[in-house]
């Protein structure tokens, strides 16, 4: 018995669908998989499918688009044949065709036995980003006869639309990383994120923080601009003046756009000391929260250090960023941004998520602000120990709900695992731990977006959550809702977007009143944007939640 394993890429065409002469009952199941279907990207794989069919050769496969927005998406066909089962791959291309009428016949030539299949789109660059697929096998036609399949789910899933604005290897850059995502007074969208440019890993290494902007809600975005570089700082090489885990801040008083980020100069060794010399030969490489990293004190040698860059043209230019690591404890190992994006609360004050190591190298999470639009910062007391990256929202009655990783998940991985959560309502003077602290909120032990969002002029809002909702593995991307500011997040109002594992970073912001839009590390590239309808998370819930004033 022969394993064959197909992938199979579609696109528009005018040919019919034949009829078969008979039907003939055989094992066969198609998975539809929850994935998101990429503008930018050639091969979007959305359906498995495998069947058992002894003594029967495969002449095509028959699918079914119905209740996709406009077929007009769907731009190619080809069909590629893998040498591992569980992988999609495209190295070879075995055959091509062509779809119209929501429907397509496929032509293969397979012999029986067990085959698995893939189906991919690749979509028209036109393709609108509000708009959806659904992809149903009908059968497997052999001869005169059509095998029969069984769906999974019985009903298609809704697969959306994305942008794949950022891919591994583009412009040169090995890995794109670590997203944040913002809107600024005049609708400009921004997402920032780290340029790894020789590798995927971690600081320390030749790493900038970069930005595209998008006037139009995120449909079209521009080049990418490099907003913070070291370049080649105390005579160092670029892979050792890294900077990382950018967080952007809209100040919704002003014009004023900033984006912080961590610089690392050098390389400490295990013990915390400057391995010296350092030249573009050496291999040297340490991690700001491992081992001795980074040190206490202020001096750049010892200390990873806290960059703010600012814009007053709405992200168009940058200023040479500012350094505000001496405003930490000195005590402290570290002091850090915590990636994604920083709020403007109701009085002005702007507010960035933070984190750090304290005086024995034990993480924290905190909040750092400003009271005078940027002029001045203050970072609070630590909020929880053992958690690290985090998000914050302003809440209804004032006060800012800080949400955070939890390096205890790590092995927790029961009830007890869960997200952080913190309330204060005096900046981080003191801080409360919230009831769903620790169990409510499911994660690998990630990094996650946290926003609220308003919906009309009542400030009638909830709040939205997304990160990989799982224990173990960072699969799953999906986003939350809340509507009673966030002491419940029920299962009714969770949203899907990419079962498959990923690196698992998100960032969440209001296009407008109507429409959410995500950044996100997906399995499918290195930054996929989303836009989310609001009336995703249920209308009647919109009209019924008990929205606190």
């Amino acid at each position: 018995m022969r394993k064959s394993i197909i992938i199979l890429l579609l696109t528009i065409s005018t040919a019919g669908v034949s009829q078969h002469s008979s039907e003939r009952a055989s094992f066969g199941r198609a998975t539809t998989h929850q994935v998101p279907v990429l503008v930018n990207k050639q091969h979007n794989p959305v359906m498995t499918i495998q069947w058992e069919a002894e003594g029967h050769a495969v002449d095509a496969i028959e699918l079914d688009f119905q209740g996709t927005s406009s077929m007009k998406d769907i731009r190619s066909v080809r069909v590629f044949m893998s040498g591992t089962p569980s992988i999609f791959d495209t190295a070879r291309l075995i055959a091509t065709a062509r779809v119209s009428n929501n429907r397509c016949l496929i032509p293969v030539k397979l012999s029986g036995g067990v085959n698995k299949v893939w189906i991919s789109l690749e979509l028209d660059p036109g393709t609108d980003l509000r708009h959806t697929f659904s992809v149903r096998c009908l059968g497997i036609q052999s001869g005169d006869s059509r095998l029969s399949v069984m769906s999974e789910p019985l009903t298609p899933p809704v697969l959306r639309a994305g942008l794949a604005l950022r891919s591994h290897g583009e412009d040169g850059v090995d890995t794109y990383r670590i997203p944040g995502l913002a809107t600024s007074r005049k609708g400009t969208v921004m997402s920032v994120y780290d340029a790894r440019r020789a590798s995927s890993r971690d600081l320390q290494g030749d790493i900038d923080i970069v930005l595209n902007r998008s006037v139009d809600g995120g449909r079209h975005w521009e080049p990418m601009q490099v907003v913070l570089d070291m370049k080649e700082w105390g005579g160092l090489p670029q892979k050792f003046n890294g900077v990382s885990d950018a967080s952007i801040l809209v100040d919704d008083r002003s014009e004023n756009i900033f984006i912080a980020g961590l610089w690392m100069h050098g390389v400490l060794d295990e013990r915390g000391q400057p391995i010296m010399p350092l030249d573009a030969a050496s291999n040297a490489w340490n991690h700001q929260w491992r081992n001795r990293g980074s040190q206490p004190g202020y001096d750049v040698r010892h200390t990873s250090q806290f960059l703010i860059s600012q814009s007053t043209d709405d992200g168009l230019t940058w200023s040479a960023p500012v350094n505000i690591t001496g405003i930490k404890d000195s005590s402290w190992w570290l002091f850090a941004p915590a990636p994604g994006r920083g709020i403007t609360l109701d009085d002005g004050t702007l507010v960035f998520p933070t984190q750090g190591r304290d005086s024995v190298g034990r993480s924290f999470s905190n909040i750092t602000f400003s009271r005078d639009g940027g002029k001045t910062w203050h970072t609070s007391r630590p909020a929880m120990f053992n958690t690290t990256e985090c998000q914050a929202v302003q809440r209804s009655d004032g006060s800012i709900m800080l949400n955070m990783r939890h390096n205890a998940n790590r092995i927790d991985t029961g009830m007890s695992n869960g997200r952080g959560v913190a309330i204060t309502y005096d900046l981080g003077g003191s801080w409360i731990e919230h009831q769903t602290s620790r169990h409510a909120l499911r994660e690998p032990t990630c990094m996650a977006g946290f926003h609220r969002h308003e919906m009309g002029r009542s400030k009638r809002s909830m709040l939205l959550f997304s990160n990989p909702n799982a224990e173990k593995l960072r699969t799953h991307m999906t986003i939350k809702a809340s509507f009673d500011d966030g002491e419940t997040w029920p299962a009714s109002h969770w949203l899907l977007l990419d079962e498959f594992k990923s690196r698992g970073y998100s960032c969440l912001t209001s296009i407008n009143r109507k429409t959410i839009g995500i950044l996100y590390e997906s399995s499918q590239a290195d930054m996929v944007f989303q836009w989310i309808p609001v009336s995703t998370f249920s209308r009647r819930s919109l009209k019924s939640a008990a929205f606190r004033l």
